[in-house]
């Protein structure tokens, strides 16, 4: 039940990530979450977008360097305390987050959205399931 994140590496230069935005505008992607992390030369564009497998190729025809991994995303209520159960379900489930970011939106409203890079995907899915997680697929964010 994980999602695909698309990964992207640019130049920390004026412009970069605006290069790859448009490749993907030009070619109707539409991107639900992003999240970058930068070092000095250069930085990694984190995609969660409605199409992923078309999105890979578009940036990799676009000589992007980008690759594919595997996320979980999580629906949780928009409301104070809805971080803080979910994290208390992954602590419970000994599941250790390496990075996560969040987006809101789509039609309803009343959820957030958190994507978490876990070092075992599967793993994960194994230990949280039956704990009432709303676990999206990728048809599940295309829907969004």
């Amino acid at each position: 039940m994980s999602i695909k994140q698309i990964s992207v590496f640019l130049e920390n230069r004026p412009g970069k990530l605006k290069e790859m935005t448009s490749v993907l505008a030009a070619k109707h992607i539409d991107m639900r979450a992003l999240s970058i992390a930068e070092t000095k030369d250069f930085g990694i564009a984190r995609l969660v977008v409605d199409d992923a497998y078309a999105a890979i190729n578009i940036l990799k025809e676009a000589d992007f360097v980008a690759n594919l991994t595997s996320v979980l995303a999580v629906a949780i209520p928009d409301e104070p305390g809805g971080l803080d159960k979910l994290l208390g379900i992954f602590a419970e489930a000994s599941v250790n987050i390496e990075y996560m970011y969040a987006f809101i939106g789509g039609k309803d409203v009343k959820h957030a959205y958190m994507i978490f890079r876990v070092a075992d995907t599967k793993a994960a899915e194994a230990r949280l399931a039956g704990r009432g997680l709303s676990i999206m697929t990728q048809e599940d964010i295309a829907g969004i």
